[in-house]
């Protein structure tokens, strides 16, 4: 495993990071619900390969992901790096709509008394005194960006949170964050945004802004909630109400595309005695230097397979053949 630093912190993360989106469930990952036993078993294996970062937030499950890790994390917490999110509650004490799900109406809101509440929240699910790393799920527009700071720098200075970062956002608001917390502190460490081979320009339009401020970028849907790992997945049918279902690539025209990319990276899978998933990841580790790759994972042979992206070094050529595969079938904008 490789590791690098979070940002300007001291915090050393291992370069591929457990997503546990999946863990939660419910009607968003249908096709299986996740126990205390077999996460610990996930745990397990993580720490076996070298990886330490781990990423979770409220609302993926509603409570049930980061509830099912504080079980499994017990007597190990400090073997991981955690990070989980705020601005998406279901408390009902305001905000903006987001989404009602699984019986619940989640709001965004980051106001400063909503951001310390989602941290409270999230320490006592996960059984926890502190986190390592807190993201703003969703930046929100309608709230002053200094009273959301302000909360952050208020739970570092309390001990509660070591660090920050953004999601879903775009880099005038990294600068934004970053020029609010310039006189507190070194401020947003990661951003957290989409991208794959896929869907790779939001991150090329992102990396300019991030490198500026040595800030982390997180990918997520690097495998595209698994639509880049086999053809075989490719035949997998979804739940309307399951993020993959959603998503383009259960259209017969990308589909299609999919199935021609994966005939053309099959040779170099064979060189490299790799899965296409570690394909694809050795890929993404070639468009940004501090790049981290958040995979989701929900089974202990996933941990082993992903670690081993770090071993490929791609060439310049390869690069290209890989990106112009898909070149017809990217798209700019997913809706996750």
């Amino acid at each position: 495993m490789k590791y690098q630093k979070l940002g300007n912190t001291d915090i050393d993360v291992s370069v591929v990071a457990l997503g546990t989106w999946g863990l939660g469930g419910g009607s968003v990952w249908s096709d299986k619900d996740s126990t205390v036993e077999e996460t610990a078993s996930l745990l397990d294996a993580c720490r076996e390969h070298g990886i330490n970062y781990i990423d979770t937030a409220p609302v993926y499950g509603t409570g049930v992901s980061e509830a099912l890790l504080g079980r499994a994390l017990k007597g190990r917490r400090h073997d991981f790096v955690l990070q989980t999110k705020c601005s998406l509650n279901w408390r009902g004490e305001g905000g903006n709509f987001h989404y009602s799900r699984d019986g619940q109406t989640v709001n965004n809101d980051t106001r400063a008394d909503a951001v310390k509440k989602d941290v409270e929240d999230s320490l006592q699910r996960m059984q926890t005194d502190y986190l390592d790393s807190v993201i703003v799920h969703y930046v929100c527009k309608s709230f002053p960006v200094e009273e959301t700071v302000g909360a952050l720098e208020d739970l570092i200075k309390a001990g509660k949170i070591r660090t920050y970062g953004l999601s879903n956002s775009q880099p005038a608001d990294l600068d934004e964050y970053k020029q609010s917390s310039a006189r507190r502190s070194d401020g947003i460490s990661v951003v957290q945004e989409f991208f794959s081979i896929l869907s790779p320009f939001h991150g090329r339009d992102y990396f300019p802004t991030a490198k500026k401020y040595n800030t982390v970028f997180q990918t997520y849907g690097v495998l595209e909630e698994g639509f880049l790992t086999s053809p075989e997945f490719l035949n997998r049918r979804f739940e309307k109400t399951d993020i993959r279902s959603r998503l383009p690539w259960v259209q017969e025209r990308y589909q299609e595309g999919l199935r021609k990319a994966f005939s053309i990276w099959e040779p170099m899978c064979r060189t490299y005695s790799c899965s296409f998933a570690n394909l694809v990841e050795a890929w993404a580790l070639t468009q940004y230097d501090r790049m981290s790759l958040l995979v989701g994972m929900r089974r202990p042979s996933n941990a082993a397979d992903n670690a081993r992206c770090l071993d490929i070094s791609l060439s310049p050529e390869e690069i290209i053949l890989m990106e112009e595969a898909v070149a017809a079938i990217q798209v700019e904008v997913l809706d996750k």
